[in-house]
């Protein structure tokens, strides 16, 4: 039986390919892995899960994400989401061991209009995607079969997210103000999870294993705005809270944020067979998922 490895498991993503994992356990054993098991810090650590498990496909799911915090912890930012990649890839090159790493939106500059797709420039204006930026280009330079697979305002209904922090504030307070001028899609990590799966599948059957690596977009389909997306919240949850548009220059932030980062998934959806939900239909799934635990 094959094995996935899955770092950063008690995050979103890696939370829900827990879940997930359940349906696949006939067809892979998964090693599902936090920092005490897989530390991105230790090469040594690292390297000797690998010869030990010599997992057969890695889903790296472990990042540094906190955006503003970035800015000022830069060296840590940097060993997590740039040179940590990098020595996993080298380790999948030598484990014969297909990567699938998480990037992000963050990785462009926001000046564009139009979706982007895969080949479209790449300019960080912060830390965060500076380090993510690395991460992929490690990624690729060590183990070229590498699949990156690039994401948007990823929320769950576990860990923290926007739209547990929304649903916090709206029962607490008769009003917030939420930024109008970022626009973009949102991605329910239950999905990504999902379609993670669909791809390793994919690459698992015959034929498979040829594929060639490459960057890949994923989100949900439409484009939003926070303000959008935290009134949709507000309208489902039925919340007594009135909710208010600003521009992003009301609500400085240490780490700018892209105005645009709308991404393209025509790709993916090409390569790997995959769907892609409309971002209302995957919020509306989380939120009754959220509401079953909160029963």
């Amino acid at each position: 039986m094959k094995k996935i490895l899955v770092t950063g498991a008690n995050g979103q993503l890696g939370s829900e390919l827990q879940e997930l994992s359940v349906l696949y356990h006939h067809q892979y054993q998964f090693l599902f892995t936090d920092r005490a098991d897989f530390p991105l810090d230790q090469e040594k650590q690292m390297a000797d899960f690998f010869a030990i498990h010599q997992p057969d496909f890695c889903i790296n799911c472990a990042a540094f994400t906190a955006v503003d915090k970035a800015e000022t912890e830069r060296e840590q930012a940097m060993l997590i989401n740039g040179w940590a990649v990098g020595k996993i890839a080298q380790l999948c090159n030598e484990f014969s061991c297909r990567l699938i790493h998480i990037s992000t939106d963050y990785v462009f500059d926001g000046n564009s209009s139009i979706p982007l797709t895969e080949t479209a420039p790449v300019n960080p204006v912060n830390y965060y995607g500076l380090s993510k930026l690395k991460g992929e280009e490690l990624a690729l330079s060590f183990s070229p079969s590498s699949i990156i697979i690039r994401t948007s305002w990823v929320y769950s209904s576990y860990g923290n997210n926007f739209v547990k922090t929304m649903i916090r504030l709206m029962n607490e307070r008769p009003q917030i103000n939420v930024v109008n001028d970022q626009i973009g899609a949102p991605t329910y990590a239950a999905d990504l999870a999902k379609t993670i799966l669909q791809i390793i599948e994919v690459l698992d059957a015959p034929g498979g294993a040829s594929r060639p690596g490459g960057i890949y977009h994923y989100c949900n389909s439409g484009q939003i705005s926070w303000y959008d997306f935290a009134k949709a919240i507000c309208q489902k949850i039925h919340a007594n809270c009135e909710v208010l548009p600003i521009p992003s220059s009301d609500y400085p932030t240490p780490a700018k944020r892209p105005a645009f980062s709308l991404m393209a998934t025509e790709k993916i959806q090409r390569d790997f067979g995959v769907s892609v939900y409309p971002w209302e239909d995957s919020l509306d799934a989380c939120l009754l998922k959220m509401q079953q635990y909160l029963a």
